[in-house]
């Protein structure tokens, strides 16, 4: 973990004066929490990262149009699930706009206050009766300790919900970062990932915030593919609120910004649909950092490499072919490659290797806890590639791709 910060439990209610709640509205036919809301503190900043699909949800544009029109103002984000609301027409705007002024009117806010996120089924239009319906039992659960139930309440095909929170000393006074997502299929963002939260209890400028997030997507969720599809749907908004932070202290919120991020974008491609393992890949020789997760990003969203981390087959013609196509100029001969602790390539050669041992390696990870780290016991296959002596390093997360991945989409919605 990035120094000074550490791990404290509350997830996205962790900093002080942010509420939560998740609630069964009956937005899902498995009677699973579908209804998600976060509440900032009065005086709260927001900035957003949004899809860069041009076929895009209503709501997504809603919330971009509010924090564009407010200059980084907003007090709330409901979150349905179950429901994308994307390409439902002038229907799915006017459904945003029912469901955030319904809300505002619950909290005392104007509906230009509160944001909305939807995900689920694309096509899908939210049953309103039913989550208007739904929205006094959310406002009455409400709680500094609700964290987790919103956490749940934002998950479709995801195995397990996604959440942590950081602390550390800044200036002499606690500062904590919260932060939950979602995410486990249709996951190549050019945002952020398919949706996540932050909160933050320092107050920041809302443009020197808006930089900070842009930076740590950038170094988190737009490193991060599972099948190389972007949602309709993808949003990121990151809270701040609190007493206001000295400049000094900038450098250091934002590297715990960065590691909250990335933690979240991790158990999302750890998460992927039928992965057995978190794929990391790490690039270092390029001329910019941008460059080095760009092949990082490649490698991570190959399939034929996907494949062979799960056939545990340590190809490593797959690996550099996919960070040949990447785009980013490198001296092929200048190519060195290690799987793990095993060195594949030097000098753009293939070594001698032991490959019974280097399949052992790719097994042993998959069998790994999870979320475990590179190191023995977890589960995350590390490719670290070197590509020449330029200044550039990036980093980027997959998983493998398994034939539950394909049992998983076949029949998505049937």
């Amino acid at each position: 973990m990035t120094q000074p910060w550490h791990p404290v439990p509350g997830g996205v209610t962790a900093p002080e004066g942010f509420l939560a709640a998740g609630v069964t509205a009956g937005l899902k036919a498995s009677g699973k929490p579908d209804l998600s809301l976060l509440l900032a503190p009065e005086g709260a900043v927001c900035a957003g990262t949004f899809t860069t699909s041009l076929v895009r949800a209503a709501c997504v544009d809603l919330c971009a149009e509010r924090l564009q029109a407010s200059g980084g103002q907003a007090r709330a984000v409901l979150t349905n699930s179950g429901q994308a609301n994307a390409c439902t027409g002038e229907r799915g705007r006017a459904d945003s706009l029912t469901a955030t002024a319904e809300l505002a009117a619950r909290l005392g806010l104007e509906p230009e206050q509160v944001l909305i996120c939807s995900t689920g089924v694309i096509g899908v239009p939210i049953p309103m009766d039913t989550l208007v319906e739904g929205l006094d039992p959310l406002v009455a659960a409400l709680r500094p300790e609700g964290g987790a139930d919103a956490a749940t309440a934002i998950l479709t095909t995801d195995l397990i919900d996604k959440q942590i929170a950081l602390e550390a000393s800044l200036g002499g006074r606690r500062v904590r970062i919260g932060g939950m997502a979602k995410g486990s299929g249709m996951i190549h963002p050019d945002m952020a990932t398919m949706l996540g939260y932050l909160s933050c209890d320092a107050g920041v400028p809302a443009e020197v915030w808006q930089g900070m997030v842009k930076r740590a997507v950038d170094r988190s969720f737009n490193a991060i593919t599972v099948d190389g599809d972007t949602s309709t749907n993808d949003t990121f908004l990151a809270f701040a609120a609190g007493e206001p932070l000295g400049p000094e202290h900038f450098e250091a919120l934002e590297a715990g910004l960065t590691a909250v991020s990335q933690h979240l974008a991790r158990a999302i491609a750890r998460d992927g649909e039928g992965a057995t393992c978190l794929i990391e890949v790490q690039v270092e020789g390029v001329a910019h950092d941008a460059g080095a997760r760009a092949i990082a990003r490649t490698v991570c969203g190959s399939s034929l490499v996907k494949c062979a981390v799960h056939g545990r087959d340590p190809n490593w013609g797959r690996i550099v072919a996919a960070a040949g196509r990447a785009g980013v100029a490198f001296d092929p001969e200048a190519v060195a490659l290690w799987l793990g602790e095993h060195q594949l390539m030097a000098a753009g050669q293939p070594l001698a290797f032991d490959r019974p041992a280097a399949s052992a390696y790719l097994r042993a990870r998959a069998a790994g806890a999870y979320l475990g780290g590179a190191g023995d016991g977890g589960d995350t296959v590390l490719i670290r590639l070197v590509v020449g002596a330029g200044p550039g390093r990036g980093t980027a997360w997959g998983c493998d791709l398994s034939d539950q991945y394909v049992r998983i989409n076949a029949d998505y919605t049937t």
